[in-house]
């Protein structure tokens, strides 16, 4: 089907006149395709991952190692969804002008990742992951995406909101009946 803008159109939830590439924190949920509940079972409000849903938490602690200037700070996976508290914390961008990092980390210049970065490497290492398995007949087969097309992500600007969150991320389990991505 081919781009028709007044069908297509999609609103975005990101703040204007934010720059997304800015240090800080982040809460952000990413749903499987459909809400299928791939990554294991809600059993006396404890979350029992799958082998599946081993594999999506393992890819996300590792990427610490890809992305020097990230902080992963809180996090569930959840049988159809994901949440997590991420934290941008690099020097931010530099010019091919630059001469020195104030991040003795960052020698070179390669610009600080964006939260767009990281989600799209997570979905990317975990979908590569997750086709393996079902190859080897580890995992159900899925249709056509393990994750939906895009994710939410939510600015969070001050510590209430950074408490706020950090609860509702660790109590996730314990409320799935009554959770949105519930099926």
């Amino acid at each position: 089907m081919d781009y028709n803008s007044n069908i297509h159109h999609r609103r975005s939830i990101r703040l204007k006149h934010y720059d997304y590439t800015t240090n800080g924190y982040y809460f952000v949920t990413i749903c499987t395709e459909n809400k299928e509940n791939l990554f294991g079972d809600i059993i006396d409000g404890k979350m029992l991952l799958s082998h599946a849903g081993n594999m999506v938490e393992e890819r996300y602690l590792n990427l610490k190692n890809m992305f020097e200037d990230i902080e992963l700070v809180q996090y569930i996976v959840m049988p159809n969804h994901f949440h997590a508290i991420i934290a941008l914390v690099g020097a931010g961008f530099m010019s091919a002008h630059d001469e020195v990092s104030s991040n003795p980390k960052r020698a070179d210049t390669r610009p600080a990742p964006t939260m767009g970065d990281v989600i799209c490497a997570f979905k990317s290492m975990t979908t590569n992951a997750y086709i393996k398995g079902v190859r080897s007949g580890i995992y159900s087969p899925f249709q056509k995406h393990i994750w939906q097309r895009n994710y939410y992500e939510h600015v969070i600007r001050d510590k209430n909101e950074f408490l706020n969150t950090w609860e509702y991320i660790a109590s996730n389990a314990l409320k799935w009946c009554e959770d949105e991505y519930y099926v």
